[in-house]
């Protein structure tokens, strides 16, 4: 869809991005209690470019995910994707997975698609910024500079809400309140109609 906004009119829009400092995991509180987990990506390093594959100018999957061990007292696990630098008032959702097992430690490429009401096992795929459930590809406007992409991963503690089946951001973030014990962030980045960089070798992130 946005690939069909003129680079003028995405150069033109550059400065207005949601920010990072509106991302879930920006609002976590910084005082030790939650445990900093590695998460990451064997399909792309830490702040590097995501393949085509994986945005709307490929085929439109999702990348595989690798995580280390959940910090104890772990129940289970939920999965963010948000687009940082979405021309919008608050970050693009591309993708929902709440109820993850607290023992898992990957998911696969394309592993973020429609479930109906998910599986105990598996987790539940929840509902992107268009209302659907799975993955969004990424797909910035043209002109609009690096878009970053943040996987965030959420350790959640015994006493989450519960938040319905196919949940949505809003429904996620109220239900872990006061109940993260654990976090981690990958930063992927991607853009259209730009000098592309050199890719830093990959590198753990904390949300600290």
């Amino acid at each position: 869809m946005l690939e069909h906004i003129p680079h003028w009119l995405g150069a033109a829009l550059k400065s207005v991005r949601a920010g990072a400092e509106n991302l879930a995991i920006a609002q976590l509180p910084i005082d030790g209690r939650i445990a900093p987990m590695e998460l990451t990506s064997p399909a792309f390093p830490s702040e590097g470019r995501l393949p085509e594959r994986f945005t709307a100018d490929g085929d439109g999957v999702s990348p595989p995910l690798t995580w280390g061990e959940a910090p104890e007292g772990t129940a289970f696990l939920a999965l963010l994707v948000e687009d940082a630098d979405a021309p919008a008032p608050a970050p693009l959702v591309h993708a929902v997975v709440w109820g993850l097992p607290a023992g898992s430690a990957r998911l696969e490429e394309g592993a973020i698609a429609e479930d109906g009401n998910g599986h105990p096992e598996t987790g539940d795929v929840g509902r992107n910024s268009f209302f659907r459930e799975g993955w969004l590809p990424p797909d910035p406007p043209t002109g609009h500079g690096d878009h970053r992409y943040a996987f965030q991963l959420f350790a959640l503690g015994e006493g989450a809400g519960d938040p319905g089946a196919s949940p949505g951001r809003s429904a996620l973030i109220e239900a872990m309140d006061g109940h993260v014990v654990g976090a981690g962030l990958l930063i992927g980045r991607y853009s259209r109609g730009e000098a592309q960089r050199a890719a830093p070798e990959a590198a753990g992130l904390s949300p600290a």
